[in-house]
C-alpha cells in the first residue's frame, strides 16, 4: 500500500509542478476512492504539501521563474489563515467539506474560463491586498486539503492581473505557508496519517522537479486548458462523491 502511495505522489507531485497546485485537487479525491475518510485524506494532502511545494518553489527559483516579495506577503497571509484549519475539519460535517470544497472548484472553472491570456491592465501588487487574500485562501483551501492554488490562481490571473506563469509559481510558494501551518493544525487535531503522508510526499519530490521543469516551457494557452481540465475532472469526482455517497 505505501509503495502503491510513494508512485502515486510522483504523479501529484508532477502535478504540483506542472500547475503550481498543492496537489490535493487530485489527491484528496483519489484517496477517498481508495477507502480514506476525508478528514484523513486532507491531512495526508497538507503533509505531502509539504514536500512538494518547498522542493518544487526552490526549482522554480533556480529557473528564475519565482520572485519571492510577493508570495511572501501570500504565504503570511497563508500562516494565518490555514492556523484554524484544524478546528474547521473538526466541526465541519463530511458533507459541508465536499460541498465546500465543489465549491471552490466550480468558482476556479468559471473564473479561469474567462480570464484572458494575457493581462488587459498593470498587474496588481497591494501588499496589504495579498496578505488578505493569503489569510481567507489558507483558512479555505488547507481546510478542504487543497494548498490553494485552485482559489488562487484565479484570483490572480482574472482580478489582480497576473500573467498565468507568474501566478502558478507564486501559489506554489504561497503552499509552503498554507500546509505547514495547516498541518501543525489537522496534526493537534489527529487527522493526519503520518506513513501515508511520508510515502506520497517522497514521491512527489520526484514529480515536482519535472513538472516544475516542464511548467517553465509549456505553452501558456496550453497550460490553461489543461488546468481546466483538471479541474474539471476533479469536479466530477468530488459532486459524484457528494451524490453517490
Amino acid at each position: 500500500m505505501l509503495i502503491g502511495l510513494g508512485f502515486f505522489g510522483i504523479i501529484v507531485g508532477f502535478s504540483s509542478g506542472f500547475f503550481g497546485i498543492g496537489g490535493g485537487t487530485i489527491l484528496v479525491p483519489s484517496l477517498m476512492y481508495l477507502g480514506f475518510d476525508i478528514k484523513t485524506a486532507i491531512g495526508v494532502s497538507v503533509m505531502q504539501m509539504i514536500f512538494s511545494s518547498i522542493f518544487g518553489s526552490y526549482v522554480n527559483h533556480k529557473s528564475g521563474m519565482l520572485h519571492l516579495g510577493n508570495g511572501l506577503f501570500l504565504g503570511l497571509g497563508a500562516l494565518v489563515g490555514a492556523s484554524f484549519s484544524g478546528s474547521i475539519v473538526t466541526f465541519l460535517p463530511r458533507i459541508a467539506l465536499l460541498i465546500l470544497f465543489a465549491s471552490i472548484l466550480a468558482i476556479s472553472i468559471y473564473k479561469f474560463f474567462t480570464a484572458p491570456i494575457e493581462p488587459k491592465s498593470t498587474p496588481n501588487h497591494s501588499k496589504p491586498l495579498l496578505f488578505g487574500i493569503g489569510a481567507f485562501v489558507g483558512a479555505i483551501a488547507i481546510s478542504t486539503g487543497t494548498g490553494g492554488a485552485i482559489f488562487l490562481t484565479p484570483i490572480l490571473v482574472g482580478f489582480l492581473n497576473w500573467h498565468i506563469k507568474q501566478a502558478v509559481s507564486t501559489t506554489l510558494f504561497f503552499i509552503i505557508f498554507g500546509s505547514i501551518s495547516g498541518f501543525i493544525s489537522l496534526s493537534a487535531n489527529g487527522h493526519v496519517d503520518y506513513m501515508a503522508g511520508l510515502a506520497v510526499g517522497l514521491g512527489s519530490l520526484i514529480g515536482v522537479y519535472f513538472g516544475a521543469k516542464r511548467s517553465h516551457t509549456v505553452d501558456k494557452k496550453v497550460q490553461k486548458k489543461l488546468l481546466l481540465g483538471l479541474y474539471i475532472i476533479m469536479l466530477i469526482l468530488t459532486l459524484n462523491k457528494i451524490f453517490n455517497g
